[in-house]
């Protein structure tokens, strides 16, 4: 005789009936917002799972096994379309299966009670072995959220480190970015793959300026130090100025500068010089002498800091007391606001550190994006180190002003500028400068012939002269702000004929890579013409070709499509697939117009100001980037006298501004999905080795994790590597390392540069935008690796850090 399942309990019957419902929730959901992707023209997958989950979940609700069989078959359905639509890819199979595995363990572990209520037998051992599997499954996909996903795999073995000899090894970090040309490569192997795990706090110096903004709008801490000799120089986001010495960090002198601007407090860097060395001549036939600079014996500023600051000011400190020179300027500073005419704050400001060209120092200035059509000029200007006078000027917009401008005039008005950081090429005497948009950066009808030659483009102007030797166009008309918005880095280009050219690389904002020859300007790998959309703004010049360098691998800059959409769940998932396809999107150079246009990469990059670091032993470059896509709508607005207040929340927390004298307003925001998550697949952010021999990836990994961040701005102390938008530059040593910190959480980490593999990392107080710097001291012979931390974008937690790590007991 059979024994008859026993009754349900009332608590078994509440389970069966909450379960039910809860599948038919998630069905409604997936039915409702499935069927509008559907007549979008996106995938019938969710309609019809949705469908199938309000069935099943009706029939579990009326205790019906056949609910929990219809359940099992859309989850074998989902498997099979998540298998088709991306393959074995970890993240978005993740998105696709992981909570419809968790749901399918509960409802495996709740058959039994279906069966009982249908008077059949509970079949205890298949439905428990089941769950057991399913929820082995789940596991294992939480497990592997926490282990990081290359998106390219290094292969091969590692090559041999070549060791740093007594001629080659590094003396001082004299640039901002260590070299003229940009390097940001340390010749020095004391810290290495093996040794770097043993890393430790050497000091902690607080600067005492924590960047912190009332309106939010851009007090940020982005330094990267110098090193000369016993001394490490600092600057902080009110241009405060500091000497440290090198093995203590104690502090030698300050000059609190306290510069101020209403929306913008930042300083990227220094420039130094040493009026006791000899200058040094160019040696390529043709060009131009450097002019000589001697300072008198005896007077202060034989050796100079000399910093751009926020108040629009060029400013020289003998580095050796913090005092003002006297001989410069008056008393020490250049106002760099004069020919510029109208110019308040924070419409012209100065962020990125001057660059020392012989003995002229170059500045450009950053002009504030998306305010009005009547902006100061971006003009370039190169000064005298020892007195300040002017030497020359270019302005982008009249080439015929080469000083100042003629009585009663200024400056062309809203020109192309120079923002970023620029490199010298000494034996050129050659100063090469990554140039922005003009303004207004998102409309182009009130745009001149010279706007449109010189807006997003890498030039190279004579440093004793500042006359042009060439310019290299990236973008077309810029409706985008794909300024190029690194200091190019000098690398001897390796031909397949075992020659070598001296070439300039750099990233831009659109996620493309060049190599241009320094000479000539030329490009050294292949750049593609290819056709592009028009929008439908009125009297808007479009362009009808833009450039891809397809030569060079694109980083992050994919034509997305619906199957790359993203959420944790797959409700936030489908929500973005409905928002990507109400959206109208060309690729990468998708022109915003009245209608809702996604930009992929956005104006935030691609890549950023932070820059490249090379290893000129194995021939290879390191890029960090970050993959926030925008969406852009152009709005027709009245004339107005609004003015957008040129913060720097309106690029990172986005909304509606004007762009006064145009017809319009612009609202911009990120792409996110109802999580604040970024709709596009992970990874958000990535670190990539490319071989400058075959211009192939050796490897790209994420970089960065969401312990300090999370959905809905909730810190979710995970460390899950999923990789983070990164905002802050790398920097290579010969013993095996690159070193990054600018990333959301708050960590200083180090890769190795033959695979990718996180050595190390140590954990900072607050996150960092800074970039890595190290120096050996010339008193003790240890290697220091330095960086400064007063907090992550869009992190609230803000402080005052400037940490040294060595290892322990070197003497």
């Amino acid at each position: 005789m059979v024994d008859q399942p026993k009754p349900l309990s009332a608590f078994s019957k509440l389970w069966l009936a909450f379960l039910g419902l809860v599948l038919v929730a998630a069905g409604l959901f997936f039915t409702y917002f499935g069927a509008k992707l559907a007549m979008a023209g996106g995938s019938l997958y969710f309609i019809i799972s949705g469908i199938a989950l309000v069935l099943g979940g009706l029939l579990i609700a009326l205790r019906k096994p056949s609910g929990a069989m219809l359940f099992g078959l859309v989850f074998i359905g989902t498997v099979a379309w998540s298998l088709w639509e991306v393959g074995v890819d970890f993240w978005p199979l993740i998105s696709r299966l992981l909570a419809l595995t968790v749901g399918a363990t509960v409802v495996a572990l709740s058959v039994p009670l279906l069966r009982r209520a249908a008077g059949k037998t509970p079949a205890y051992a298949g439905s428990f072995i089941l769950a057991i599997l399913l929820g082995a499954a789940s596991a294992a996909g939480m497990a592997g959220m926490f282990v990081p996903h290359p998106t390219v795999v290094a292969s091969g073995e590692a090559p041999a480190l070549t060791p740093v000899s007594v001629e080659t090894e590094q003396k001082n970090w004299e640039h901002y970015g260590n070299t003229a040309g940009g390097s940001r490569f340390v010749a020095l192997d004391q810290i290495n793959r093996d040794t770097v795990k043993n890393l430790e706090v050497a000091w902690t110096y607080h600067t005492g300026d924590t960047p912190i903004s009332p309106n939010g709008g851009g007090a940020e801490d982005q330094q990267t130090p110098l090193q000369v000799g016993d001394r490490v120089f600092l600057c902080t986001p009110h241009n405060n100025v500091i000497a440290l010495d090198a093995d203590t960090g104690k502090e030698i002198w300050k000059n609190e500068i306290n510069a101020k601007s209403s929306v913008w407090m930042r300083c990227r860097g220094l420039a130094y010089f040493d009026a006791t060395r000899p200058v040094q001549q160019p040696s390529l036939p043709g060009s131009t002498p450097v002019t000589a600079a001697t300072v008198a014996e005896g007077a202060l500023c034989q050796r100079r800091i000399l910093m751009n600051t926020i108040a629009a000011e060029l400013i020289a400190l003998d580095a050796d007391t913090g005092a003002f020179c006297p001989d410069f300027g008056t008393n020490g500073r250049v106002n760099l606001k004069e020919g510029l005419g109208n110019a308040p704050d924070p419409s012209y400001v100065l962020t990125s550190a001057p660059t020392l060209a012989g003995t002229t120092v170059v500045i450009g200035g950053r002009i504030a994006d998306n305010v009005q059509v009547d902006m100061p000029g971006g003009v370039m200007r190169g000064f005298d180190v020892i007195t300040g006078q002017l030497r020359w000027a270019f302005d982008p917009g009249n080439p015929d002003i080469t000083l100042m401008p003629p009585p009663g005039q200024t400056y062309t008005r809203s020109t192309p500028n120079v923002w970023a950081s620029m490199s010298y090429d000494a034996a050129s005497n050659t100063v090469f400068m990554p140039v922005g948009s003009p303004s207004v950066d998102l409309y182009g009808a009130t745009r001149t012939e010279l706007d449109h030659k010189y807006g997003a483009s890498m030039l190279a102007l004579d440093a004793t002269t500042g006359r042009e030797k060439w310019v290299y166009q990236t973008v077309h008309n810029d409706l985008w702000d794909f300024d190029v918005p690194m200091q190019p880095s000098f690398i001897d280009f390796p031909k397949a004929d075992g020659s070598t050219v001296p070439a300039l690389v750099f990233g831009t904002k659109a996620g493309q890579l060049y190599v241009l020859d320094r000479a000539t300007g030329k490009p050294l790998t292949e750049v593609k013409d290819i056709p592009v959309k028009p929008g439908n703004i009125p009297n808007e010049p479009y362009a009808p070709t833009q450039k891809l360098s397809v030569g060079m691998p694109q980083i992050g800059a994919q034509t997305l499509t619906e199957s790359d959409m993203w959420g944790a769940t797959p409700f936030d998932q489908l929500l973005c697939r409905v928002a990507f396809r109400g959206m109208r999107y060309d690729g990468v150079y998708t022109v915003p117009g009245t209608d809702l246009a996604l930009n992929f990469p956005g104006s935030l990059g691609g890549m950023n100001w932070g820059g490249i670091s090379i290893d000129p032993n194995t021939d290879t470059i390191f890029v960090n980037d970050m993959r926030l896509g925008l969406w852009i709508q152009m709005q027709e607005a009245a004339p107005t006298t609004a003015v957008n207040s040129g913060s720097e929340a309106t690029n990172t927390v986005m909304g509606l501004v004007p762009m006064k004298g145009t017809p319009y307003a612009v609202n911009k925001n990120r792409f996110l999905s109802a999580l604040g998550i970024p709709c596009q697949k992970p990874p958000f952010g990535t670190l990539t080795a490319i071989n400058m021999k075959t211009q192939k990836i050796n490897w790209q990994v994420p970089v960065g994790t969401v312990q300090d961040t999370g959905p809905l701005g909730i810190k979710m102390g995970l460390p899950i590597p999923v990789g983070m938008p990164t905002l802050g530059g790398t920097m290579t040593t010969q013993g095996g390392l690159v070193f990054i910190a600018g990333t959301q959480d708050y960590y200083l980490r180090a890769f190795s540069t033959a695979t990718g593999e996180e050595v190390w990392k140590a954990r900072l107080p607050v996150g960092s935008q800074g970039g890595p710097m190290s120096y050996k001291s010339p008193k003790t012979g240890k290697q220091y690796v330095v960086i400064s931390a007063g907090g992550a974008r869009q992190s609230p937690d803000r402080g005052d850090y400037v940490i040294a790590y060595a290892l322990p007991g070197q003497k």
